[in-house]
């Protein structure tokens, strides 16, 4: 299994900043995911909270069963501390994924304090961002 996991405001996808996003939906990204998950022989399950807690529970439940993630934070991407202490206790590879380019946008979302515990970082490529972290994450667990 897989975990794929999404901070806050990814269930708006759509309808949010089209021209930064896109006009695919989350549950066109769940689709995509789980589709790319199948093809790789993984079964993936795709989460979504605005809710810092519970993306860190997430997190801890990964650590606990060993379980890959693609974690795309959002905004928690610049400010938790927290989701960055529940990453650091990862136990399988986690990639940090983004539809956007944070470099190539405003100053404040130019650092991540997650990217330094996770595994890999990749971004500004859309949806298939995911797809990218997926393959990454299946090809890691086939060599280790």
């Amino acid at each position: 299994m897989i975990l794929v996991l999404n901070g806050p405001n990814l269930r708006r996808l759509g309808t949010r900043e089209p021209d930064v996003y896109g006009a695919e939906t989350f549950d066109d990204l769940a689709a995509l995911c789980r589709d790319t998950g199948r093809e790789l022989g993984h079964h993936v399950e795709v989460r979504q909270t605005d809710d810092e807690s519970e993306l860190v529970g997430w997190l801890h439940e990964a650590a606990d069963g060993r379980i890959p993630v693609v974690l795309n934070p959002a905004a928690f991407t610049h400010y938790s501390y927290a989701l960055r202490d529940a990453i650091a206790q990862r136990t399988a590879p986690l990639v940090e994924v983004h539809i956007s380019n944070p470099a190539a946008r405003e100053e404040f979302r130019h650092t991540s304090v997650v990217a330094g515990v996770a595994t890999g970082t990749i971004a500004g490529f859309g949806l298939q961002s995911y797809v990218l972290a997926l393959h990454a994450i299946s090809e890691m667990n086939t060599t280790s």
